[in-house]
């Protein structure tokens, strides 16, 4: 069987995840921060998240990843034919984050800032949201 085969969906999630903050060009502190790991968390465990080691299973990851994939989910639907767009608009200065970026409204807020951005961009998540 090849490596591909054999890869669990927690791995697959997590290269997926450390592509999308690479794509956003977080650094490393960024990285750790964004997704609540320990801080002080080395450059080389990053390498190993997406090269062997799934992200932690823990409650405060599992949120932040939930929202991550929810923000890139939405971006593919409100840019279907640019992944690009959706870059750029992680990097562009918004009103509604008083004129920071969303990349930097995450980093700078943390959970309540993915909350923010995914809120913005996901209008049936905020429905569902006040409902539950």
């Amino acid at each position: 069987m090849s490596e591909e085969q054999t890869e669990s969906p927690r791995m697959k999630m997590t290269r997926y995840i450390m592509g999308l903050l690479e794509s956003w060009e977080l650094n490393a502190k960024q990285q750790v921060e964004t997704l609540a790991l320990p801080e002080g968390t080395r450059t080389r465990v990053l390498r190993s998240f997406v090269e062997d080691t799934p992200l932690p299973d823990t409650d405060d990851v599992n949120a932040r990843i939930e929202h991550l994939l929810a923000i890139d989910d939405a971006l593919h639907t409100t840019y279907p034919h640019s992944h690009k767009m959706g870059t750029l608009w992680m990097k562009r200065a918004h009103r509604r984050f008083k004129q920071r970026t969303p990349v930097n409204t995450i980093i700078e807020d943390g959970l309540q800032g993915l909350v923010a951005v995914r809120m913005h961009l996901d209008c049936s998540w905020i429905s569902s949201a006040n409902n539950g």
